[in-house]
């Protein structure tokens, strides 16, 4: 997509060809029709980057006082280095859009695909195709107010929180001082309250155009008649407020020319960069109020608002920034205000550096507001690639067996035999001796020694993988690869690598991919998400795994090993990250990992383990498993928090469903771990094509179990995202 970036070393603007941004789950993606350049704080940021070394250093105390205490802590190289990285990378510049909404994440409400919303946020609503803005940054465009109207809706948001600040009631005459974007808003917005009010500005075009929108008096402020003006437009009183919207960083002079026009105890708002040099002497006796104005009002500048999407009680904030961006728009709905006359300039996205010219005063032109409009749409953005269609199996459904253990013995091939809907053709073990028992046992057609028998055989619709989990990985991509589903025990596979090339298979094979998450399938897992159906807010999970010990000697000793088992977290942990999402119905987005170190050379590390991970519905699951208990107690309890409601699964054997006061109990002289349900749900799979788990759930599961073994041995790469 097209963003139109600054290269800090050189002041260059320019359109680069940038990915998308990635869809946040409290915020929303949106394609641009049209941004707006704030000329005010453009010019500024525009005109740091073009500063050489010494001219940026001045301008930019703080930053040195950084560099200066990295060279004391690290060194000169490495400071050196720093400066060059941030130098380096380009700028996003813009934060005030209007557009449609492409995506909506999962903790957004009140809005939806193709709604037309205005967006706000340095960083967010950057000057680009695509934006990606977090829940309390965007707000819904009302009918009849156009695009390029509603791009201005951070400016707008802006100077109706410096009028909010100056507290002024109907019939009060209020002074603005600087006649830019801003302070032409802050007019038309004093216009619609019912002040009387007055600009003050060196450059006559912008004084004109304070005229022609409704300012009683529109001077500069060196005119010999002005006092005498305002005192007449004021009975001799002076203003009752004066709102600062003029950039004047290295000088207070303007609160010096403004004491004498105000009243007695009149109020002073700044709004724009001004330096806070100020004449005690007059304000004293005036008792003269000064305040400062936050931009958009609150909520700018804290994380959990616009970041976190917490919005402020509207009993004890009337005015939050995105109330405030809501307000502005109804007003450009009511006709109230007028954007058309602020705007003097257009471009196309593409010739964005032409209309930076302006802002840096390269091109000489009277200027107030510029909009950039883009001109793309969703049907010319890059379509994702559609699945390919998935193979139908009439009758009884072909299967291979690879591996013939004592797990693919005793449970999954007796689970998948009694659906009645599976004909084994062919069973493949690394020792002839065992495939040839199963053979016999389950009736199939042969035995073989090579996986490739059941993969070449065209008789094998689906293909069963339960040998060590090694081979999961490459015998998945083999069987995909030739169109057969894949039933795959638990887990997907060792490695990241590995992931990415099942990932992009499973897109593309005809076959359906299913893991052995059989958990998800119990009757008791059913039970419990029909106890939570309906739910508003997002669950809280516990589930504690008394795994057992397997030392270093055992005979399966063999799962902790790196290259062979991947350890326990990857081969056994997986199962109950699925559960967890299976409860939720969400996407895990959050993780932490904290381990046990039982400090004997003869125990594993990384099996006594607790997991924290939080879900894109702002649930939080946690898994402890622990292997350094008792084998004699239950294995595995389960309990589920939520909405005045608890679940509780004990050892797979009992559940209890807690509401209103009532407990409801089920129990089972056998283990309820989904089994039965499992198999069933993979004939059905190989029937119709649909996958009873979508592939994306499979990949994030592993994805989650192998960041976690990264997080535990301190290799977590931190750039990664879960979600992506």
């Amino acid at each position: 997509m097209k963003t139109v970036v600054q290269n800090f070393k050189t002041g260059r603007i320019s359109v680069a060809d940038t990915p998308a941004p990635a869809q946040l789950p409290n915020g929303i993606l949106v394609r641009t029709s049209a941004s707006l350049i704030s000329a005010g704080t453009d010019r500024a940021v525009v005109g740091l980057a073009k500063k050489g070394y010494v001219g940026k250093a001045l301008a930019r105390p703080d930053l040195v006082r950084r560099v200066l205490r990295k060279v004391k802590n690290d060194g000169l190289a490495s400071a050196f280095k720093a400066v060059q990285n941030v130098i380096a990378e380009p700028k996003t510049l813009g934060y005030s859009l209007v557009g449609e909404v492409l995506g909506v994440g999962s903790r957004v409400d009140g809005v939806a695909v193709g709604d037309r919303v205005a967006c706000a946020g340095a960083g967010y609503a950057n000057h680009a195709e695509i934006a990606s803005i977090p829940g309390n940054l965007f707000v819904p465009v009302p009918k009849g107010v156009a695009d390029e109207d509603a791009a201005y809706v951070t400016l707008g948001a802006i100077a109706m929180h410096g009028l909010r600040q100056a507290d002024q009631q109907l019939g009060a005459t209020v002074m603005v001082v600087g006649l830019g974007l801003v302070g032409q808003i802050t007019l038309q917005l004093c216009r619609a309250a019912g002040l009387k009010v007055i600009g003050l500005d060196l450059d006559q075009a912008k004084l004109d155009l304070a005229r022609e929108q409704c300012a009683v008096i529109a001077a500069k402020p060196d005119d010999p008649g002005l006092a005498a003006d305002i005192k007449a437009a004021t009975n001799g009183h002076g203003v009752d407020a004066v709102l600062l919207t003029v950039g004047s960083k290295d000088s207070g002079a303007p609160f010096e020319m403004i004491a004498p026009h105000c009243r007695d105890r009149a109020r002073v708002v700044v709004v724009g960069d001004v330096k806070m040099d100020i004449p005690r002497n007059v304000y004293f006796k005036k008792e003269l109020e000064i305040l400062q104005s936050r931009s958009y009002g609150p909520g700018r500048y804290d994380p959990d608002y616009e970041e976190k999407g917490r919005d402020y009680p509207i009993g004890y904030v009337r005015w939050t920034e995105r109330r405030n961006m809501a307000a502005f728009l109804d007003l450009l709905a009511s006709g109230q205000i007028d954007m058309q006359a602020l705007t003097t300039h257009r471009f196309p996205v593409e010739k964005a550096a032409e209309a930076y010219d302006l802002v840096s005063g390269a091109k000489k032109e009277f200027t107030v507001g510029i909009v950039l409009t883009y001109s793309g749409s969703p049907a010319e953005q890059p379509a994702p690639a559609a699945p390919a269609a998935r193979k139908k199996i009439a009758g009884k459904v072909g299967l291979g067996v690879i591996g013939a253990g004592n797990f693919a013995k005793s449970v999954l091939v007796p689970a998948l035999n009694a659906t009645n809907g599976f004909d084994i053709r062919g069973v493949v073990s690394a020792t002839g001796l065992s495939a040839e028992a199963m053979k016999i046992s389950s009736g199939a057609g042969y035995a073989a020694t090579n996986a490739k028998a059941v993969f070449d055989d065209e008789s094998v619709d689906a293909v069963v993988i339960a040998t060590r989990h090694d081979s999961h990985g490459r015998y998945v991509l083999d069987a995909l690869e030739k169109g057969k589903h894949v039933f795959v025990e638990k887990p997907l596979c060792l490695d990241r690598g590995e992931l990415a090339k099942i990932e992009a298979a499973a897109k593309t094979s005809e076959g359906i991919l299913m893991v052995g998450f059989n958990r998800r399938f119990s009757p008791y897992i059913e039970a419990v998400n029909n106890h939570f159906q309906g739910r508003k807010e997002p669950l809280a999970i516990i589930y504690r795994i008394n795994a057992g010990r397997i030392p270093l000697d055992h005979a399966a000793a063999w799962v902790h090993d790196p290259d062979v088992g991947g350890g326990r977290i990857i081969g056994e942990v997986c199962h109950f990250i699925d559960t967890l999402q299976a409860l939720t119905g969400a996407h895990p987005v959050d993780l932490h990992a904290t381990g046990l170190n039982p400090r004997q050379s003869g125990l594993v590390a990384d099996d006594v383990v607790t997991l924290s991970i939080g879900f894109d519905d702002g649930s939080l699951g946690t898994v402890h498993y622990f292997s350094n208990g008792d084998s004699s107690f239950p294995k595995e309890r389960l309990e589920v928090f939520g909405q005045e409601k608890i679940a509780v699964i004990d050892d797979w054997r009992s559940l209890e469903l807690i509401a209103g006061g009532k407990t409801k109990r089920q129990s089972s002289q056998t283990m309820q771990k989904g089994y039965a349900e499992e198999a069933g749900a993979f004939l059905e799979a190989c029937k119709t094509g649909e996958a009873p788990v979508p592939a994306q759930s499979l990949i994030e599961t592993t994805l989650v179990t192998l960041l976690a073994l990264e997080d535990l041995h301190g290799a977590w790469d931190e750039t990664l995202e879960l979600g992506d």
